[in-house]
């Protein structure tokens, strides 16, 4: 039986992009796959043969916007607080997102409800950090996508969501209490206005509720379910790589001798065009080779003769063919490096960055450095050390060959599936 399966995703690229890789498996299985996207992707989704069924977060601007163009605004305008501790960024960065996420969602709330009545849904799938009332009142089964860190589902056992820190509780109360004072009264308000609209109250201090079904995407070699057990409604999916991506071949300005490395602060990330800067320029006097995203402001990035860029990378076409990965830790490279069995080092910015990049770190499978203080000795040393740790380069490589197996993208669609056919919408 075909189903109509309508995708809502955040607009920045992570989440859209985590949600075509298992709208595409959908529809290859004859399923109508819907995106309400939000309109600054119009025809990029239907170039990947998807209905769009589009919604504006804001005022229409005057000109027409790149893909996620709102958030690549927000974080070149706020990049200087990240320079900030990660208590320090919950009142500066962390708040002011919740800010602009929650003007989105009042927003747009009568346009989804528009959607929800012309696509007829039979299920609703969200990959966001931020409830849209809507998805809840429709009477649909409504999947909840967790494509961000994993400690977005909280727990005692864990450290605080957003925090960065260490597994052994340091700093963890007084993250929690900074966290309260900053943001209880923004989530109080958000809560009262989403149960105006229908929806049921939110979690303290969450600003999304759990959906019927409960996917997350990050590998069991990684995952915190031993120190935070989940309930029987959520299903982690080890990786979730698109296969939408177009081929790459190694330029052959590349060629030579040295690791192959790719780096990329992700989409948002690259927009901080003075630490792309700062991160080219220690690499252009190592041996090895490098693929660069360069992102939105690449007419402003320059790169050393060891290199090759562009703006855009097939990322899930290039990582396979390194043998070294230098991120941000957003979620989707995160997962996609160890999908494909690679070590990491990784400088975070803000929201779930730094604890990917904590977790990676404790784990041994890459370095965190202080994003805009580490020295040129302690970034060529982590390139020097994780390249030569051949042992570690083994064990990731079986990981990833694990992982791959396990095939998250087929799963969620499973998954998706059986929830639409359950039709247990929602209470």
């Amino acid at each position: 039986m075909s189903l109509t399966i309508l995708f809502v995703p955040e607009s920045a690229y992570g989440p859209t992009n985590n949600c075509v890789g298992i709208g595409d498996i959908l529809r290859r299985r004859g399923h109508r796959v819907v995106f309400a996207a939000e309109s600054s992707w119009q025809g990029k989704l239907t170039a990947l043969g998807f209905e769009e069924d589009l919604v504006d977060l804001a005022p229409p601007a005057e000109e027409e916007q790149d893909a996620g163009q709102f958030w690549k605004d927000f974080i070149r305008d706020t990049a200087p607080e990240y320079r900030k501790t990660t208590a320090e960024q919950l009142e500066t960065v962390t708040k002011p997102i919740w800010d602009a996420l929650i003007d989105g969602v009042k927003y747009c709330e009568p346009q989804l409800k528009e959607i929800i009545e012309r696509v007829r849904p039979d299920v609703i799938v969200e990959d966001n950090v931020i409830t849209f009332p809507a998805l809840l009142t429709a009477g649909k089964p409504f999947v909840r996508i967790v494509s961000c860190n994993p400690l977005e589902a909280r727990g005692e056992g864990v450290a605080p969501v957003f925090s960065g820190l260490p597994a052994d509780g340091t700093g963890w109360a007084a993250f929690r209490a900074e966290y309260d004072r900053t943001h209880r009264e923004l989530w109080a308000a958000f809560d009262a206005w989403s149960r105006e609209q229908g929806a049921p109250p939110l979690p303290d201090l969450d600003f999304i509720h759990e959906g019927d079904v409960n996917l997350y995407v990050y590998p069991e070699i990684a995952d915190y379910t031993e120190a935070r057990p989940l309930g029987p409604s959520w299903h982690r999916l080890d990786s979730s790589v698109r296969e939408t991506d177009e081929e790459f071949e190694i330029p052959g300005s590349l060629a030579g001798e040295g690791a192959l490395v790719y780096f990329s602060l992700g989409s948002l990330g690259s927009a901080d065009v003075a630490l792309m800067q700062r991160v080219i320029d220690v690499l252009g006097t190592t041996p090895h080779r490098y693929i660069v995203s360069m992102g939105p402001l690449h007419k402003e990035i320059t790169l050393a003769a060891n290199m090759w860029g562009a703006e855009f990378v097939p990322q899930t076409k290039v990582i396979p063919q390194v043998d070294l990965v230098i991120t941000h830790g957003g979620n989707n490279t995160t997962t996609e490096a160890l999908h494909f069995g690679k070590p990491m080092i990784l400088l975070p910015l803000f929201w779930d960055q730094y604890d990917n990049a904590q977790r990676m770190h404790e784990l041994g499978f890459g370095v965190r450095l202080p994003t805009y203080t580490f020295t040129d000795e302690e970034l060529t040393g982590a390139l020097a050390t994780l390249i030569g740790d051949t042992g570690l380069r083994a064990r990731l490589a079986d990981a990833g060959a694990e992982i791959r197996g396990r095939d998250g993208l087929r799963k969620s669609a499973d998954l998706i599936e059986r929830a639409a056919r359950a039709e247990t919408p929602h209470a």
